[in-house]
């Protein structure tokens, strides 16, 4: 009799395992068939994928941080007010630990309101194409600047930078083109300051387009040609001057009565907009020519009377 009470614990005992084991692997297999199921509607962290694009500009932090105190006490002290810090903190709450093809104009309007300052009238200066030649121009030529010259424009300019969901919050790997998705950070940031920039313009502006393009020095899906024209106040701007600037031995694709050219003016008459065009402006040309002093282009430039 004790055999067999016994034998019987033995098997009870025997079961209860087996239904233990049985239940555990029950719970692995729902957890992963959980994990399965919600897998496609989770956002798959972008650092699993390979942008296009080069990542987050190593030591973001100390580069804004050092052009945006270089701008306002070296270069336009009057500025001294600005909060440098701030200024960084807004940036990176805009994409840190964020989908970097979800970046809205939201993100970016603390910033945006943080780095702003008057751009004083005649001195604005739009380009398309012609980005080395314009901040040449504007190195050399105070009178002038350009989105890149302003507080907003030259914390920015040639640097990337992009969010991930998951720790540390930021790509320094890779960062998303415009072709791979438009709400990236870059696109929708320059898109904003460009709008701002716009807005701000007062008095006669300017316009430098490279007239080398063979497929048209204005581009309506351009920065300038999208966004940058259609900001423009007509009761703050009395005129727009574009100059028309086409490489030294390059090719002459296009002047002032060329076909994207005459749509252009056709889009600033219909915003009541007064337009002078001008092939080859001069001071701008005489800029060209230094760094081709000998070129056939360049002998009107030397020529004295």
């Amino acid at each position: 009799m004790p055999l067999q009470q016994g034998s019987a614990r033995t098997r009870q005992r025997t079961v209860l395992l087996v239904g233990i084991v049985v239940l555990l692997a029950a719970l692995v297999l729902a957890v992963v068939l959980a994990s399965l199921l919600t897998h496609g509607r989770h956002e798959v962290s972008p650092k699993m994928l390979k942008w296009k694009d080069r990542g987050t500009t190593k030591n973001l932090q100390e580069v804004v941080l050092g052009r945006c105190y270089n701008y306002i006490t070296a270069q336009y002290p009057e500025l001294g007010d600005k909060d440098c810090l701030k200024i960084w903190e807004s940036l990176k709450d805009a994409f840190i630990y964020k989908n970097p093809c979800n970046i809205t104009a939201e993100d970016y309007q603390p910033l945006m309101e943080l780095a702003s300052h008057p751009i004083p009238c005649n001195k604005s200066l739009f380009w398309s194409k012609t980005g080395d030649l314009a901040h040449r121009y504007t190195k050399s030529n105070q009178n002038f600047l350009t989105l890149e010259d302003t507080l907003l424009g030259y914390m920015a300019d040639r640097v990337s930078w992009c969010g991930d969901p998951s720790a540390p919050g930021i790509n320094y790997e890779s960062c998303p083109k415009r072709s791979e998705c438009e709400s990236n950070p870059g696109s929708v940031f320059w898109k904003m300051a460009s709008k701002m920039f716009a807005e701000a313009a007062c008095g006669v502006v300017q316009v430098m387009l490279n007239g080398s393009i063979e497929a048209g020095a204005f581009r309506s899906s351009s920065i300038f040609g999208s966004i940058e024209v259609f900001n423009l106040n007509p009761d703050k701007v009395s005129e727009v001057h574009i100059w028309l600037m086409q490489d030294i031995g390059g090719p002459q694709s296009e002047s002032c009565s060329g076909h994207s050219i005459q749509r252009l003016i056709s889009i600033l008459e219909k915003r009541n907009f007064k337009i002078v065009c001008e092939d080859n402006y001069r001071p701008v040309q005489l800029l060209q020519c230094v760094h081709n002093p000998d070129h056939a282009d360049c002998r009107l430039c030397t020529n004295s009377t």
